[in-house]
């Protein structure tokens, strides 16, 4: 029998998981604050933060900084920087991680698949011709060739640099 090997999931699945919402990041702004939540960059309305248990390496969520489920409820300056920084991400991915294509979707609802379904926010996950092999498909395992810190380290320096980009 083969087997793979993948202890860095044990933390998910023994640890409780934190009280609150992980999309509202409160005040606390230090480096490694930040890099403890994965969080590439907040704006004035909006954060980019990589997700902690993601489909693909880089697969990265954006969101309203405001506790807001429905896209009803989003103000006009919300939308606009939620589309800007989806636009930020991509541009920043194909810069440092030459992704051959990307997904991008909202799941909105527990019925239509949010694990998060009362803070809104946009998925975007790089992809590359090749990612999606048998693993996923007879086992429902994905395998990530690089850990999230050093998709971190790669991603957070080109959202620092990146024109416009707000300070952390």
């Amino acid at each position: 029998m083969d087997r793979i090997w993948a202890p860095w999931r044990m933390e998910f699945i023994v640890n409780e998981k934190p009280p609150g919402c992980i999309f509202c990041l409160g005040e606390r702004k230090d480096e490694d604050a930040e890099k403890e939540r994965l969080i590439l960059r907040r704006g004035a309305h909006t954060s980019i933060m990589m997700n902690r248990y993601p489909y693909s390496c880089g697969h990265l969520l954006v969101s309203p900084l405001r506790h807001v489920a429905d896209m009803e409820r989003l103000l006009p300056e919300e939308m606009l920087e939620l589309f800007e920084n989806v636009r930020l991400c991509c541009s920043v991915m194909t810069g440092i991680l030459s992704p051959q294509g990307y997904n991008i979707g909202m799941n909105l609802g527990k019925a239509a698949g949010a694990g998060v379904d009362d803070h809104l926010h946009i998925h975007v996950v790089p992809r590359w011709v090749g990612d999606t092999n048998f693993m996923t498909l007879i086992s429902d395992v994905r395998v990530m060739p690089e850990s999230l810190s050093a998709t971190y380290d790669k991603l957070v320096a080109g959202f620092r640099d990146a024109p416009g980009a707000a300070t952390r």
